[in-house]
């Protein structure tokens, strides 16, 4: 049985990674930071099936408490495990925030990083244990060229990617000194039911679902023109396993190569919710009115702004497509949004009702 450890688990990418990593027969370890809030809702499926395996002896998922930032606790945890195969998922991933709080961004994004690499290094496991680092579209910033590619030039435009840079480089840097395999999957945007709720994408289909039922009067976002390449998160994780299951370790660009919207997405969205987009005005005084009422529920607010904006992403996922068999599309942008929605108008609706019980 394959032993696997996930960084970052309780994320988004994590929680889906460890139910394919369960499926495929692997024995799957976690590491989750302490915190005195519950943070452990995507795992939940999870721990309910695995309480039942433990009890007959089965159980093949652990959590341990850690943080990528610490090196001792790292070297320790790769060291009781020994583990064939580490996802590095664990991030400050939020582009906007990482402009308030750089230096946290940087510790986990690229320190942390190497406190993998150095871990399996010092640990003696650089021949047994096989490393995916969690890249991002985010290198390319200001694109070079589009779309962009494994060999595009990269030129970050925020502290994120930034210290996404450094993870990228070091990994590859440890794969040619110390004959690792360690690989970087540079991941386009991917969203999902999961995604966080201070994500774009998450944030436009929850006040969707909540403006269709009522319970919120408008949305505010910030650059509409945006262009991004957005995939469904549970598609992107098969890719994270298949890098590491290829003949040698190298990068690779995922990524649908369909580009969209904010805007787009924004519209998409509200139809799926139920309501019809009107959109008037341009730049900061662009608002969506609901066609039906004549009602403003979409706004422009220049919070949002970046301090350096990136305007385009369009990855080329040609090389994992070819040398991996990845299938980019399996689900479409429309598919996707309306998974997102359709778990949205009911967690708004079980919102309601949870409400209601106890007025």
């Amino acid at each position: 049985m394959k032993k696997a450890l996930i960084t970052g688990v309780t994320g988004q990418d994590g929680s889906y990674l460890a139910e394919f990593l369960l499926e495929k027969g692997y024995e799957v370890h976690g590491i989750i930071r302490r915190s005195s809030s519950y943070n452990q809702e995507r795992l939940e499926d999870i721990m309910s099936k695995e309480e039942a395996e433990a009890l007959k002896g089965h159980q093949r998922f652990y959590l341990h408490y850690g943080d990528v930032t610490d090196a001792l606790n790292i070297t320790k945890i790769i060291g009781d495990i020994r583990p064939d195969e580490i996802y590095n998922l664990a991030a400050q991933s939020h582009v906007r925030v990482s402009f308030d709080m750089p230096g946290y961004t940087l510790d986990t994004d690229a320190k942390g990083t190497l406190n993998i690499l150095e871990a399996v290094r010092i640990l003696g496991l650089s021949e047994k244990t096989k490393i995916y680092q969690a890249s991002t579209s985010e290198l390319f910033g200001k694109v070079q060229e589009v779309p962009q590619k494994e060999t595009t030039p990269f030129y970050p435009r925020s502290p994120y990617g930034v210290a996404k840079l450094y993870g990228f480089w070091i990994t590859k840097n440890y794969r040619e000194s110390y004959n690792m395999f360690a690989a970087n999957g540079i991941l386009f945007n991917h969203e999902s039911e999961r995604r966080g709720e201070t994500f774009v994408t998450r944030k436009i289909t929850l006040a969707a679902a909540r403006i269709a039922q009522g319970k919120q009067k408008k949305l505010c976002l910030g650059n509409l023109d945006s262009l991004r390449d957005w995939g469904y998160a549970k598609d992107y994780v098969e890719c994270m396993w298949l890098i590491l299951q290829h003949d040698k370790p190298e990068d690779f660009v995922i990524a649908t190569g369909e580009m969209h919207s904010v805007r787009e997405f924004t519209e998409l969205a509200f139809k799926n919710a139920g309501i019809e987009l009107k959109w008037t005005g341009k730049g900061i005084e662009e608002k969506g009115i609901n066609k039906k009422t004549g009602e403003v529920i979409v706004e422009v607010d220049s919070k949002f702004f970046r301090p350096a904006e990136v305007d385009q992403l369009l990855g080329n996922p040609t090389k994992a497509k070819t040398l991996l068999g990845w299938n980019p599309t399996k689900t479409s942008f429309n598919e996707l949004i309306k998974k997102m929605i359709i778990s949205d108008m009911k967690k708004v609706n079980n919102e309601q009702k949870i409400k209601k019980s106890f007025d």
